[in-house]
C-alpha cells in the first residue's frame, strides 16, 4: 500500500514538472501578448449610455486590473506606450429576473455591453477584439425598491452595486485580453 501510495505521488510530480513546461498557466495568469508589450495606454472609455460616470469607473476598474497583472505599466492616455485598449460602453440596463409576492423585484440581473479593441501600437496590429461584450451579473435590490427596470435608478439605491459589477467586468475584459478567449 505504500509503495503503491509513493508510486502515485511520483507520477503525480512528474506530470507537474511536464505540464509546467508545455505553456500551461493558471487561468487569469497566463498572456499571450507579445514580450515588448511593457506600457498599456487605456484612455477614459467613450460613454454611449445615460449611467452617469460608468466610463470612469469601468476605466478605473479596467487600468487597475491590468495593472494588478504585474507585467504591465498602465497609463491613461495614448503616448508613448506599446499598446492601446479603446472601450465604449454602447449599453446598461437592468431586468427583474424574480418578483415577491408583492410584485416588487426580488432579483435583478444588470447587463452591460461594450465594445472593445486592443492594438499593438508597434506593429499597428488589432491584437483582440470584441465588438460586443457582454457582461451579466444579478442582484437583490434595496429594500424599498420595487423595480430595477431602469439602470441609473438602480445604481442609485444600490451604491455597492456598480463597484462590484466594475471589478468583475474588468477582470473579465483583461483576462479576455491577456489569453485572447
Amino acid at each position: 500500500m505504500i509503495t503503491m501510495r509513493r508510486g502515485l505521488i511520483g507520477v503525480m510530480a512528474v506530470a507537474c514538472i511536464a505540464a509546467s513546461g508545455c505553456g500551461y498557466a493558471l487561468s487569469g495568469r497566463g498572456s499571450f501578448l507579445p514580450d515588448h508589450i511593457q506600457v498599456v495606454g487605456v484612455p477614459e472609455f467613450i460613454n454611449q449610455t445615460s449611467v452617469f460616470e460608468i466610463d470612469r469607473v469601468l476605466t478605473d476598474r479596467v487600468r487597475t486590473e491590468f495593472g494588478g497583472r504585474g507585467k504591465y505599466r498602465v497609463q491613461p492616455d495614448t503616448n508613448n506606450v506599446d499598446a492601446i485598449l479603446i472601450g465604449i460602453i454602447t449599453s446598461v440596463r437592468t431586468t427583474n429576473t424574480s418578483y415577491t409576492a408583492n410584485s416588487q423585484a426580488a432579483r435583478v440581473q444588470l447587463i452591460v455591453t461594450a465594445s472593445f479593441e486592443f492594438r499593438d501600437v508597434r506593429d499597428n496590429k488589432v491584437l483582440w477584439t470584441n465588438p460586443s461584450m457582454t457582461y451579466r451579473e444579478e442582484y437583490e435590490p434595496s429594500s424599498g425598491s420595487s423595480t430595477g427596470a431602469d439602470a441609473t435608478a438602480f445604481f442609485g439605491q444600490n451604491a455597492n452595486a456598480m463597484e462590484r459589477m466594475a471589478q468583475n467586468f474588468a477582470r473579465s475584459v483583461v483576462t479576455s485580453i491577456l489569453e485572447a478567449f
